[in-house]
């Protein structure tokens, strides 16, 4: 079933995004108690108690949800409407102190990322939006670069990403590359033409992007993942081999610049979405 309005949809997602900042406020980017998941992964008091909140606000009856911080209920699989969350998105900067990281919201209607939100409280950032409504910041409306080439453009990457070497085959495009934290939070940005284009290349989970990518179709920008197919979410295994996004005009010279430097069964030609 497809709803008719996300009139509803952006009222919860915009009251969860407002309890989240009470959230926040009781604690301290920088100076917070961490412990590490298996791989690495940094998590505090503050993405579970993130966590709860967005559950509550956001959660009714015959939905899915799907959570970082949430154990994995496969009724999820069963459900049209899901909610696909990550609490707290840029943990590592959340715990360094660096003002990249966010709560992200996103509202999955048979697959397809349709609304989402997002709220960075280190700047006081808001993005909200549907494919109905479109997508405002701070509320105010907004839209995507309207950039048509990759010269001179503004390219997100991870941070993370180009500590490893990742990035080091771009370093000479024609593109500029700024390191940042946040997939959502990239994401976000791009959805409102503050940045032309962000990428990854390595696996990132739904809750990773459902919100974020909502944001950029909603706008009217592009959001691909690796295979060069539209995002799908609600997978039984929400692992996703990489996404790529941008503002409307950038999506073929962003796909061969991408296809350029990798594999060759990443970025087959395939159907486009």
């Amino acid at each position: 079933m497809e709803l008719k309005s996300y009139a509803d949809i952006l009222k919860r997602i915009h009251a969860a995004l407002e309890a989240s900042r009470a959230v926040f406020a009781r604690f301290t980017p920088g100076a917070i108690e961490t412990e590490y998941k298996i791989g690495h992964d940094p998590v505090t008091e503050a993405d579970r108690a993130l966590d709860a909140v967005l559950r509550k606000e956001l959660l009714r009856e015959g939905e899915g949800w799907l959570s970082e911080e949430s154990v994995d209920d496969p009724i999820r699989l069963q459900r049209s409407h899901v909610w696909v969350v990550d609490p707290l998105d840029g943990t590592r900067e959340f715990v360094k102190g660096i003002p990249e990281f966010c709560v992200s919201i996103g509202f999955v209607e048979n697959g397809r990322p349709v609304a989402g939100g997002i709220y960075n409280p280190a700047t006081d950032e808001t993005f909200l939006g549907s494919i109905e409504s479109g997508v405002t910041y701070n509320g105010k409306q907004s839209q995507p670069s309207q950039r048509k080439t990759l010269e001179g453009a503004l390219v997100l990457a991870s941070r993370s990403e180009v500590k490893r070497g990742e990035w080091k085959p771009f370093e000479n495009s024609e593109f500029k590359i700024r390191p940042m934290g946040s997939v959502a939070y990239k994401l976000a940005l791009v959805s409102m033409g503050l940045a032309d284009v962000t990428f990854t290349l390595t696996p990132k989970n739904e809750w990773d992007v459902a919100a974020g990518a909502a944001l950029v179709l909603s706008a009217g920008g592009f959001v691909g993942t690796l295979e060069n197919l539209p995002l799908r979410c609600n997978s039984k295994n929400p692992l996703l081999s990489g996404l790529l996004a941008s503002g409307p005009y950038l999506r073929e010279e962003l796909l061969a610049a991408v296809r350029e430097h990798c594999e060759p069964a990443i970025l087959k030609s395939g159907p486009h979405g």
